[in-house]
């Protein structure tokens, strides 16, 4: 009489025979006898795990904890069912082993911002498994990498005091830009005005001798006869006055008897 045992698909049977390993069987359809052989399923499909969150040292002695999940799958039934009692668990030891030892050699910052490059450390440390464990593991990652709580508080004060200088920074920087600007606008404006100021005095000097070569041009066309009438003008408002005092030169005084005749005519003028 034999028994029958289905072999499912993407696994592996293992056929024993009075409790010793005898041979592997693919997938299907298989016989055995009886209280005298059995044969072992074991699945050889891709499988999921993640391991708990554990605590690691950085370089710097930081406390963090890490999460990480794996894909494994088995490679060798024969030595993932025999030659460990648990394979699984090995490899999980394994894995956290050399996470810890990667990590061990970061500081803390380098850590939380090398998550990739820990990845592949960490899958090319692993390496092929199946020599040992008749595992291999296809896919590794590190799901979180959370710094302790009193870590995280210094972390976070750090951060505000980090705000607070570059904004400080900022503001005087500000201040000094509005101070450069307002001074820069106050000296443009002064070198402006003493330019508009010269500008003007130059304009007044050129009118003022504009004016007098003017004068001096016409008086070079004037004949003797317009100062004369420039003098009976002169002894018109010297008549017409209270003065009573007159300062003259002496080649000038014989004019002095002009005064009265000229006065008259001007009278006569009038009348």
């Amino acid at each position: 009489m034999f028994g029958i045992k289905i072999v499912q698909q993407n696994c592996q049977g293992l056929v024993e025979t009075l409790g010793k390993y005898r041979r592997n069987v693919e997938a299907g359809l298989h016989f055995y006898i009886p209280l005298v052989q059995r044969i072992r399923s074991v699945n050889l499909a891709m499988r999921p795990l993640q391991l708990s969150q554990y605590s690691v040292i950085t370089k710097d002695n930081a406390d963090i904890k890490a999460s990480v999940t794996l894909n494994y799958h088995v490679t060798d039934a024969q030595k993932y069912t025999y030659e460990n009692t648990d394979s699984v668990e090995s490899m999980a030891q394994l894995v956290r082993g050399h996470l810890r030892d990667i990590i061990g050699r970061l500081d803390l910052t380098d850590a939380l911002g090398s998550t990739s490059k820990i990845n592949a450390d960490l899958a090319a440390a692993i390496g092929d498994l199946t020599n040992v464990y008749g595992i291999n593991v296809d896919r590794v990652n590190i799901d979180e990498l959370t710094p302790s709580t009193a870590i995280q508080e210094a972390m976070d004060k750090q951060l505000t005091a980090d705000r607070e200088r570059i904004a400080t920074i900022a503001k005087a920087q500000g201040q000094a830009q509005n101070i450069k600007l307002t001074t820069d606008a106050q000296n443009r404006a002064l070198i402006e005005t003493a330019q508009a100021q010269a500008q003007a005095t130059k304009t007044r000097a050129d009118a003022e001798s504009y004016r007098i070569n003017k004068i001096q041009n016409s008086l070079k066309d004037v004949n003797s006869n317009y100062f004369k009438d420039q003098s009976i003008h002169a002894f018109e408002g010297l008549a017409s006055s209270n003065t009573n005092l007159v300062v003259l030169s002496k080649d000038e005084i014989t004019t002095l008897g002009q005064v009265p005749v000229i006065k008259k005519m001007l009278d006569q003028e009038k009348s």
